[in-house]
Formats: C-alpha cells, sequence, structure tokens
C-alpha cells in the first residue's frame, strides 16, 4: 500500500463520515487475499505446511495431549468466496488448530477466585480482564489442562447479537485463565495465530456471523462445529509473518490519521460552539449600549458573517442542528430581527386581545379560564415593545387529547398524533384514519381547524404542526391542541413552544416518574415573550429564510460526504495498485 497517497489525500477523504473503518476493512481484506504483500518464489508453500502441521497434530496425539480429530470435508470449489495466490491453500481452521472448544459454565465465586473470561472481556481493542467475574478455587480443580488459556490462544465471541464473532489473541495470560460458555478457544498449531485472527476478524467471516446471529433475539450461536468448519485461506508461513507485520505498520497508521481526524473534530466542534455561544454573547453586549430613547435594547443578527463562519466550520448533521436551536432562541428573545418604532407596542396589542377574550366570555364563544398561576417569572430580557404573557391569556384555548386510544381504519378522518408530523410538516404516510364514528366520539370536546396548533406533549416533546386549511381531523394520543386569539401569529406561537429554552423549561416542571412529558396546565400557565404583531410576522418570515440557508448547508455536507466517499474508494484503488500488481505477479 502506498501510504504517501493516503496521506496526500487524507483531508479530502476523512469527510466521508466511515473512512478510518472502511480504511481498515480494504486492509484487512487485502491482506487475506494475498493482495497486501507480494508472494516469494523462496517461501515454502502452505501445501508443505499443512503437512509438518498435521505431522505435529499426530504426535501431540499420539502422546494424549489432543484428541484424535474426525476427518473434515474436501473444500470444493463453490464454497470458496474468492481465489487465493498459487501458494495458498484453503482449509477448514480444524486442519490448523489443536483444540476448538467453547468455554464451560463456571460456579461463579462470592469473594476470591480465579477470573474467567466472557463475553464483554473479549473486545475488538483486546482482552479486558477488569470486567471478568471469578470463579471458585475449588471448581478450578475439576478443570481439565486443556481449558488453561495458553499464549496466543484465540478467543471468538460465540453468542449474543452485538458481542458474537468480536475475536482477540491472547497475549501473557495469567495462570489458570479459562473461558465461561459463551467463548470459543481456537488453538493454532505452527500456523501464526495473528494471521488467523486477521481472517475472522475480516468481513468475510465477521458480517457473516453477525448476520446470522441478527436473525433471532440472541438464538443464533457461533457452534464448536461451526467454528471447526470455518474456511480459511492459508498463505505460506514466512508470508503470514510478512501479512501480519504489514497490517500492523498499516493500522498504526489508521490509528495516526484517525487520531488527527478526532482532534480536528473536536477542535471544530469547539468553534461551533464558542461561535454559537459568541453570537448570543455579542448581541447582548451590543443590546445592552442602548443610547437614550433608544426603542430596543437589541441588536439583529449579523448573519451575512455569522453563517459564512459556521459553513467553513460545519462538517457535520450535528453542527446544523446547533445552528437552528441558536436561531430559534434568537428570534424568541428578540435578537433576529430589529425592532421598529412604528409598530404597536405588545402591550397594546395584549390589550386588545384581553377585551376581545372578555366580550368572547359574556358571549359564551370561549370558556374562561381558571385563575391563572404562571409558573415562572420573567426568563430574560426583552425589548421593551415586547411583554411577558401566559399562553392561557393568548388562546381562546388548550386542551388535551382523548385519552382512549382510536380504533383505526384503512380510509376515513385524519387523526392526528406524535406519528404524524415532524419539523413542524405533515408526515403523509404516517397519518392514521378513523371512522366518522370514532371522529364524532372524539370531537365532543372540541373539533379541530385550521390555524389550530398541534403540540407533541408525550414521545418527541416540542415537535408541533399547524393544521391546514381544508383539513377535517381529530386529535390522537400524546398530543395537545391550542387555538390562538386572532390577533397572533400562529407561526410565530409555533416557534415560541418549540424554542429551546421553552422546552427545557416546561420539561424542568415534569416531576413524574416514566418518560417525560408537559402537563396541560403548565402549558397553560407557562409565559413565553410577545413581540409586537408586525415584528411577528418579521421573526417568522427571518427564521423561515435561514431555515432554508440551513438546509442549503445540510445538503452541502451530504454532498461533500458523497463525493468524499467517491473519492475514498478512487484513492485506496491508487494506493493499492502497488500490492495487487505485486501479487498479480
Amino acid at each position: 500500500m502506498n501510504a504517501e497517497i493516503l496521506l496526500r489525500h487524507f483531508d479530502r477523504i476523512a469527510e466521508a463520515p466511515d473512512a478510518i473503518p472502511r480504511l481498515r476493512r480494504f486492509i484487512l481484506d487485502l491482506a487475506v487475499r494475498g493482495k497486501l504483500v507480494a508472494q516469494d518464489s523462496e517461501d515454502e508453500p502452505a501445501g508443505e505446511l499443512l503437512k509438518r502441521i498435521q505431522a505435529e497434530k499426530a504426535r501431540l496425539a499420539k502422546e494424549g495431549k489432543i484428541k484424535k480429530e474426525k476427518p473434515v470435508s474436501i473444500i470444493k470449489k463453490e464454497e470458496t468466496p474468492f481465489l487465493v495466490p498459487t501458494s495458498w491453500k484453503w482449509v477448514h481452521l480444524q486442519e490448523v488448530a489443536s483444540y476448538i472448544q467453547r468455554g464451560k459454565s463456571p460456579v461463579y465465586a462470592v469473594n476470591d477466585g480465579f477470573p474467567v473470561i466472557s463475553q464483554k472481556c473479549v473486545q475488538w481493542k483486546g482482552l479486558d480482564l477488569s470486567v471478568a467475574r471469578t470463579i471458585t478455587k475449588e471448581s478450578m480443580e475439576k478443570y481439565e489442562e486443556a481449558r488453561f488459556l495458553r499464549e496466543d490462544d484465540l478467543l471468538w465471541n460465540s453468542t449474543g447479537t452485538g458481542t458474537i464473532g468480536r475475536v482477540v489473541r491472547v497475549i501473557s495470560p495469567p495462570e489458570k485463565l479459562v473461558c465461561d460458555s459463551h467463548v470459543t478457544v481456537v488453538r493454532c498449531v505452527l500456523a501464526e495465530a495473528e494471521y488467523i485472527r486477521l481472517w475472522l476478524c475480516s468481513d468475510h467471516v465477521y458480517r457473516l456471523i453477525e448476520d446470522r446471529a441478527a436473525g433471532s433475539t440472541n438464538q443464533v450461536e457461533l457452534t464448536a462445529q461451526m467454528a471447526i468448519s470455518q474456511i480459511v485461506p492459508i498463505p505460506p508461513l514466512a508470508e503470514q509473518h510478512r501479512i501480519v507485520a504489514k497490517v500492523d505498520e498499516l493500522m498504526a497508521l489508521c490509528d495516526q490519521l484517525e487520531a488527527a481526524r478526532n482532534e480536528r473534530e473536536t477542535q471544530r466542534n469547539r468553534l461551533v460552539t464558542a461561535s454559537l455561544n459568541q453570537l448570543s454573547l455579542t448581541q447582548r453586549r451590543e443590546g445592552a449600549k442602548k443610547e437614550e430613547n433608544q426603542l430596543s435594547a437589541f441588536a439583529p443578527l449579523r448573519e451575512p458573517i455569522f453563517l459564512a463562519n459556521i459553513a467553513r466550520l460545519a462538517t457535520r448533521p450535528e453542527h446544523i442542528k446547533q445552528l437552528r436551536q441558536t436561531i430559534l432562541d434568537l428570534a424568541v428573545r428578540g435578537r433576529l430581527v430589529p425592532q421598529d418604532s412604528e409598530d404597536e407596542p405588545a402591550a397594546e396589542l395584549l390589550r386588545r386581545i384581553q377585551q376581545a377574550k372578555s366580550a368572547g366570555y359574556k358571549r359564551g364563544d370561549i370558556q374562561k379560564p381558571q385563575a391563572a398561576s404562571p409558573t415562572e417569572a420573567q426568563i430574560f430580557d426583552i425589548p421593551n415593545s415586547w411583554c411577558w404573557v401566559s399562553n392561557e391569556l393568548l388562546c381562546e384555548t388548550i386542551v388535551d387529547c382523548p385519552h382512549s386510544t382510536p380504533k383505526f381504519v384503512q380510509e376515513g378522518i385524519v387523526c392526528l398524533d406524535t406519528n404524524s408530523f415532524k419539523s413542524g410538516a405533515l408526515i403523509s404516510n404516517k397519518i392514521r384514519y378513523v371512522s366518522e364514528e370514532t371522529y364524532k366520539d372524539r370531537t365532543k370536546r372540541l373539533t379541530p381547524k385550521a390555524k389550530d396548533i398541534i403540540f407533541a406533549r408525550e414521545g418527541i416533546v416540542g415537535e408541533s404542526v399547524i393544521i391546514p386549511d381544508g383539513m377535517k381531523c381529530c386529535l390522537g394520543q400524546r398530543v395537545m391542541l391550542f387555538r390562538l386569539m386572532s390577533d397572533i401569529s400562529p407561526n410565530f406561537f409555533q416557534l415560541a413552544l418549540s424554542s429551546p429554552s421553552s422546552l427545557r423549561r416546561l420539561l424542568e416542571l415534569h416531576k413524574g416518574i416514566g418518560a417525560k412529558h408537559v402537563n396541560v396546565a403548565d402549558m397553560r400557565n407557562a409565559l413565553i415573550a410577545l413581540p409586537p404583531l408586525a415584528e411577528q410576522h418579521r421573526i417568522v418570515a427571518k427564521v423561515d429564510e435561514l431555515m432554508n440557508l440551513c438546509d442549503q448547508l445540510e445538503a452541502q455536507l451530504a454532498t461533500t460526504a458523497t463525493n468524499s466517499r467517491r473519492l475514498l474508494e478512487a484513492v485506496l484503488r491508487d494506493a493499492l495498485a502497488p500490492a495487487q500488481e505485486s501479487a498479480a505477479a
């Protein structure tokens, strides 16, 4: 492999999310195919090595050190996943091992004892004895000598989705170390144990085992027979050593590249977070420089400079998510757009709303609320033209959904629940339906109508959607409905409900057990910062504009990731060409 080619292009190919893992898999794949290092005509062929292994196993069996094995079947050409160099041989794992056996169920010690290897101990990074339980010293007397682990034994996890297939090589084991019944021990004869481990780690083996294990809930196992009959491509012994050395060298290079990438990502994350924090801080400082008779103490977002900086730093979707949250936070604090002295102040708007609600109470159009008892004081400073107000005072009604589970039908009337909407939009293929009879039953208290806001009070709390014109619907489960007074922008109110600071405050009020959710009473009494109506519309327009830019940034990230993957493929082909050409020769 030409490492210089990889290093030259790494800054670009590293943008592919899986660049380093794919590189590691590429290295392993080439290693076990005979394409990572060149073959040497002076090497003893694998066929001769196998004869020596058979002779050694026959000697050990005669001395009673290993059990006599049953003969294995001949490997057919169609059973092999790829062609190997002429000096190699395909064999069953049993043919290069003197011992393949699952551990046995231990008698665990309460206090002092000997460590026993479990699945948790077998990690890709190596053997971790810190998580090993212990077994009684008395039970150790019943273990036959072959079960005690030796230098270069391979430990192969044999059960459990997510853990099955992991394999490590034992290095300098303590005295009397054994495995439990979920780990298979493979003890090689003459063959390079680390090379066998590389093969068992490769996608040709690991993916097959993992896929089998994923077929049911922890029911598929790597049985002893599966381990014994696992086929292995065996190179000459000298080439096995060269392959292991080259893989070690290239994996060390991958470690360096991964460390460099992690450091770069850490710095980028810090820069993005610092930029967003600095933005909010700058807005506060600039707002504090209020001149006499100035309407507002707040400065609008300097978006071109800000977005240009974020666009340079953002490399992952999480960065854009942070940006979206910052935009929403600035919007509901009065720091996204400038205030206008010609706007009717929010206090006047609120006075008109209160007058309209009083008239509605008298007519019976609006149900008079219970005595308001706000659960919080003013949370942050707001512009002079804004005012703090409870949700209750801005709405004709705030109601919870029926608590019964509706009976759904294939076609009928839309029933909106938490699965029906995301990011402010309806998800057409997730909408469910109820019959006319169920619809009438669920709308006895209130019939949803256009411009009402449906809010997820459980599950993904904070997701919301505005009911579009012409939609006939009822409420499903885990949602609540807001019906606003006429002088409030539904889009602004939706932003205020779903802003990170608002959701954080509401969720902190939850005192029950189980999943976090929002109580209707808390939502009625919660405060929001209310701008003038004209400013509400300006804020919504600016948020839409900036969210569109965020969409563009996300699309650019996706395109960059796709291009990086393609470049990675091309660079790997070029970097690996020398090894492939040498192997072909």
